[in-house]
């Protein structure tokens, strides 16, 4: 398999995107794949470029064994269009964003909406936490878990 290269977008880049980088690099390495997968997060907005995934979504995922070593960056179209095989996006908001950022849809067949992996939960998006208690970061956790392993199905059968 070629080297693959996922990037997972949410809006600020220090919540689920980041926690979505952190699920499959473990998923990724668990599975020996370190060489043939690459995965990066970026944000739609850059109001926490350099900043750190939020404290609660490191301390929930920390409890899962995830570690979230990341400083929250702005999707660049100039650069990760090109560079990445797959942009994941978390909500419809971050979809639309994206591709509104493809100008004449060279590469709207990259952009995937993160639901469409899960399996065990059917929800439209992945729901932001940002603002909901730890039940919220719990909740997101279990869909991007769900996610991250249809994705790398996805991804490892050359789909």
């Amino acid at each position: 398999m070629d080297n693959k290269k996922i990037l997972f977008v949410c809006l600020g880049n220090i919540c689920r995107s980041p926690a979505a980088e952190g699920i499959m690099k473990s998923l990724v390495n668990k599975n020996g794949l370190n060489k043939s997968i690459t995965v990066d997060s970026a944000g739609t907005i850059g109001y926490h470029t350099g900043d750190t995934p939020d404290p609660r979504m490191i301390s929930h995922a920390a409890k899962r064994g995830y570690q979230l070593n990341h400083k929250a960056r702005k999707f660049d179209p100039l650069k990760d269009f090109d560079k990445f095989d797959y942009i994941i996006t978390m909500d419809d908001s971050n979809f639309s964003d994206i591709n509104a950022l493809d100008k004449g849809s060279k590469h709207k067949q990259k952009i995937y909406k993160m639901v469409n992996f899960a399996k065990n939960y059917d929800v439209d998006e992945v729901p932001d936490p940002y603002y909901l208690g730890p039940e919220g970061f719990e909740n997101v956790l279990d869909v991007l878990e769900d996610g991250c392993n249809g994705l790398l199905e996805h991804v490892t059968n050359g789909s």
